[in-house]
């Protein structure tokens, strides 16, 4: 195994993310022993709130919540594995639904304090791990969360609505078999400096809207390009993988649950999100906003407003029940 990188990206120029002080270092050590880098922002004794990043992204791109959130609340926000700061494992087999389950039940056992909730919030990838650990850690829902948000992510058929390649229905299980071997291959291989161009603009593609920012573009893509090969190819390949037909279980998932989706969303669209509405025990919240994929970043003063609703609706529940 190795280490991830030291620091993000020097090309990056997306403001939030560079005003955004570090936070108080934690090293949390998942189930396999791959080390996870986390981090603290807000009061130590203010109401906890974890932070669950996407694929090819790293803890900076929560800037925008963990500035806002972190006024009122206790922030806390990891990279997963093979991404940002965290160790990167070389095996493919390093990389599964298991693992992200894991990874993040480790990281609520060793940053909250013993019986103590939090509200876990996840974007695309970290919404897959809140899932996935739902599924596998049915008991531990309730003895760790008090809600859950869950932001333009999936379930299951992970490249049938994916809008990478438009072709005549007959085709579309052609479609989805050269989707999902783009995104493995493309996921895996290092950017070189002489496809940059071409290359940002598929990810931008794939992940904000057209009416995004071009810093906001260009920061994802920084994220994209900064993340270890091996970490990208290993979780483009469990997603692709295991996100098919058989979808990831929610009748664990018994907290209140806001769910966000993108009406512009090419990566996971709107049908996503709104099969999620629909099957969780639980909803709190099913909201639907403009722009693309990274709904965090495209339109955070939204997100912040959903979140800290959720936040509080939950936190005042509790003081009333106790």
């Amino acid at each position: 195994m190795s280490r991830g990188p030291a620091r993000r990206s020097r090309t990056s120029v997306f403001a939030p993310a560079e005003a955004l002080p570090p936070g108080r270092e934690v090293t949390v050590r998942s189930a396999d022993g791959t080390r996870l880098h986390a981090e603290v922002w807000g009061p130590d004794d203010g109401y906890p709130v974890v932070l669950v990043h996407g694929i090819t992204c790293a803890i900076r791109v929560w800037a925008n919540q963990i500035a806002d959130l972190s006024r009122h609340y206790r922030v806390i926000a990891y990279d997963h594995r093979g991404h940002g700061r965290s160790e990167v494992p070389r095996s493919r087999r390093s990389y599964s639904l298991d693992h992200l389950a894991a990874d993040l039940d480790s990281v609520l056992e060793q940053t909250l304090a013993p019986g103590e909730r939090a509200v876990v919030a996840g974007h695309s990838m970290g919404g897959i791990a809140i899932t996935s650990w739902s599924e596998r850690y049915a008991e531990r829902v309730g003895e760790r969360a008090d809600g859950v948000a869950l932001i333009n992510t999936t379930t299951g058929d992970l490249l049938r609505h994916v809008q990478l390649l438009r072709v005549p229905a007959p085709l579309a299980s052609v479609r989805v078999r050269t989707a999902g071997t783009l995104l493995k291959t493309f996921g895996a291989v290092p950017v070189p400096r002489a496809i940059h161009r071409p290359n940002q603009r598929f990810v931008s593609m794939l992940a904000v809207g057209r009416d995004a920012d071009p810093t906001i573009a260009a920061f994802v893509h920084d994220l994209f390009a900064g993340t270890a090969p091996a970490g990208r190819g290993g979780w483009a390949g469990a997603l692709v993988d295991h996100l098919g037909p058989q979808h990831i279980g929610l009748h664990n998932l018994v907290v209140p649950t806001l769910v966000i989706g993108s009406e512009k969303d090419r990566l996971l669209p709107m049908v996503s999100a709104r099969r999620i509405a629909r099957e969780v025990p639980n909803l709190a919240q099913f909201v639907e906003l403009s722009g693309g994929h990274c709904a965090i970043l495209e339109r955070p003063d939204d997100v912040n407003n959903h979140l800290r609703l959720l936040i509080d609706s939950v936190s005042a529940q509790r003081r009333i029940s106790s």
